[in-house]
């Protein structure tokens, strides 16, 4: 059975949709990711006490997340994977972020000097990316179907947390979480996103996610559960300053910092290599590996943007990928219309105010199913090639470790700050313990299942 066959596709990669169905794609890739894009800044700024700094920073993770988009998406020269994605901050970028915006404000900087010294780490540690995409096909025993299935599928399980706690009413429900009226909505979003996708007519699957958001958005709506009141106290415009509040440099603030380039790196190969899959492009050969390295490349030139226009380092999202595999449109040429939106967003926040007034219940019903979908892209990698004791082990170790530190935190408590930072998330202790083992295993240890037994 071919991937077209598996999974068909309304739009191919180099397709040209029509204006209102690209429009209407790109806003469901847009509601997907804007939490993702705006959350960083918001515990970032939330945890260091930046206060009033905090509405700029949004502002300018969407401005920048759009431009990025566009460049991941057009591509220039070697720049960009020219694959449908959408940029914006890793979480796995938050830990060594906050360290250094800690240890700038314990010397008793500030918020001027933390952003001046997170920026400027951040623009340094551009460069560890912008260099090793270019050694990546050099990287083809760590590149591997296994090590990158490996981290597809704990990417996708790691943000079910995520997307399970806003289906159960969000992080700040407290008492309420589970609140019976929450799990409703939830539940009627996926409904509607289900009903839509397999009622047979491309229109209504492109469309599914956006439909059951807006639903789900007007019937919580008579619940009191959508808060219009933060329309009346956003920014209007934001323009785009280049080192607003300047840079700095710390070298024993970096190299934490330095680490997780490398880490989201290999994050990117895997989240362009489920995005081929689900795009109906190869995952391996020449045309694949240029996308991995231009997409690698593209996301070092756009976190370097990232800091000279006052935001976090940025990524290829995973999130887009799910609305891919939802709505059938694989078009790289939505991806214009998509970075457009984000950089009207970035310009005019109160656009982007108006997506965040979606009710967390509501907000978890798309990315349950959404987030889902990338564990299931990762699975589907898995399974493309012949199950080995050698995969078996890889696999087993791996998916043991990242769930394990999921599911009991508390195990790295006690390890020098560092390494707990690096331990204690699923998505790296999962891929580096896959790429060790695909190393430490030989490759002729292929003896399958079946002759084992």
């Amino acid at each position: 059975m071919s991937k077209e066959e598996f999974m068909p596709l309304v739009y191919k990669l180099d397709d040209v949709p029509p204006p209102p169905k690209a429009a209407l794609a790109a806003i469901q890739h847009v509601l997907a990711s804007i939490v993702g894009i705006a959350t960083p800044s918001l515990i970032i700024g939330g945890a260091l006490g930046l206060g009033e700094y905090i509405p700029y920073l949004i502002a300018m993770a969407f401005f920048v997340s759009g431009v990025a988009t566009f460049i991941q998406c057009k591509t220039f020269g070697p720049v960009g994977s020219g694959l449908l994605s959408i940029q914006g901050t890793s979480f796995a970028f938050l830990g060594a972020i906050l360290a250094a915006g800690f240890a700038v404000k314990g010397r008793g900087g500030t918020p001027e000097d933390i952003l001046a010294m997170i920026f400027g780490l951040s623009l340094v540690g551009s460069l560890v990316e912008i260099i090793l995409s270019q050694f990546l096909d050099k990287l083809k025993r760590i590149i591997t179907p296994t090590v990158t299935g490996i981290v597809i599928t704990v990417i996708g399980l790691s943000l079910i947390k995520s997307g399970f706690t806003d289906f159960a009413g969000g992080a700040r429900a407290g008492e309420d979480l589970g609140k019976p009226l929450y799990l409703l909505m939830g539940a009627l979003v996926v409904a509607i996103i289900l009903v839509m996708t397999f009622i047979g007519k491309p229109m209504l699957r492109i469309s599914a996610i956006m439909i059951g958001l807006v639903v789900g958005t007007i019937v919580s709506s008579f619940f009191g559960m959508v808060d219009f009141g933060m329309l009346s106290s956003a920014q209007l415009f934001a323009l785009p300053v280049p080192f607003k509040y300047g840079v700095d440099f710390d070298l024993g603030l970096f190299i934490p910092l330095a680490f997780l380039y490398l880490v989201t790196a290999i994050e990117t190969s895997g989240d362009l290599t489920a995005n081929s899959v689900i795009s109906g492009q190869p995952v391996e050969g020449p045309l694949y590996m240029k996308r991995i390295k231009g997409g690698v490349l593209g996301d070092g030139v756009n976190s370097a943007i990232a800091a000279v226009f006052n935001t976090f380092p940025n990524t290829t999202f995973s999130q887009n990928n799910g609305v891919i595999q939802m709505t059938g449109v694989a078009s790289r040429h939505v991806g214009l219309y998509m970075a457009g939106f984000l950089v009207l967003m970035g310009l005019f926040p109160i656009i982007g105010t108006l997506f965040l007034i979606i009710p967390k219940p509501v907000l978890g019903g798309a990315t349950l199913v959404l987030f889902s979908t990338i564990a299931v892209a990762g699975i589907r990698i898995l399974s493309s090639e012949e199950m080995t004791l050698r995969r078996v082990y890889i696999m087993a170790v791996s998916f043991g470790l990242a769930l394990g530190v999921t599911l009991v935190p508390d195990a790295t408590q006690n390890l020098p700050p560092f390494l707990k930072q690096v331990f204690a998330a699923p998505i790296t202790i999962g891929g580096l313990s896959a790429i060790v083992l695909s190393l430490a295993i030989p490759e002729d240890a292929k003896a399958t299942i079946e002759a084992a037994e």
